[in-house]
Parts: structure tokens; C-alpha cells; sequence
């Protein structure tokens, strides 16, 4: 949307008082059906998380799914733009749990 749409719209009425803009429908990513697992150091002060993409699930099933993760690996983690991650090397547990769930799983990366 340009600045010039965005100023162009209404935000108030004296018919109906403040106007809400509408909400849009979220668009979850396509999964392929492998998850892939990569550890990231990137913009964490030298800090490791494990991170998870592909389940093509909406928000808040990634968060279920994430809190179910956190307690079997006993660590903290959260969801960031539909990519889960657990904080620290958890990769290898993870693995494992995940092909319990009958998740086909990849590494990605070293």
C-alpha cells in the first residue's frame, strides 16, 4: 500500500465514530512436508537456537506445538513468523521427537 493510499483512507466518521481498518486473513506458507532443522547464531550475541520450518500450520497451532517442544527438550523457545524456535542445540532431540510424531524430518546447514 503507498502513502498516498494510506492517507487517502478514512479514519473517522460522524456517523459511526472511529473506523477500524479490516482484518486480513492469515496466510499460513505452504508446507512440503519435511521439516527442516538448522541452528542459528545470527544477531544472538554467539547465543545458539534450533530452528524449525515447514509444518504449514496456522499460528496458533505452532505455539501448542512449540510449548510441547520447550517441555520435552526443558528449555525456553517461541514462534517468530511461523519458525519455531528452541533456544539452544536441541537438534538431535528434536529429531527424534519429531519422527515419534510421524513428522519426516532435515537437517539444514552444519
Amino acid at each position: 500500500m503507498s502513502f498516498k493510499d494510506q492517507l487517502s483512507q478514512l479514519v473517522y466518521s460522524t456517523d459511526q465514530g472511529r473506523i477500524e481498518p479490516e482484518q486480513q486473513a492469515e496466510q499460513v506458507p505452504e508446507a512440503d512436508g519435511t521439516i527442516k532443522l538448522r541452528r542459528e547464531t545470527k544477531g544472538r550475541k554467539g547465543k545458539g537456537v534450533t530452528c524449525l520450518t515447514g509444518f504449514g500450520l496456522a499460528e496458533a497451532e505452532l505455539k501448542t506445538l512449540t510449548k510441547e517442544m520447550k517441555k520435552h527438550c526443558g528449555v525456553g523457545g517461541s514462534v517468530k513468523d511461523y519458525v519455531i524456535e528452541i533456544q539452544g542445540d536441541q537438534r538431535d532431540k528434536l529429531e527424534v521427537w519429531l519422527k515419534q510424531k510421524d513428522y519426516k524430518t532435515k537437517r539444514i546447514g552444519g
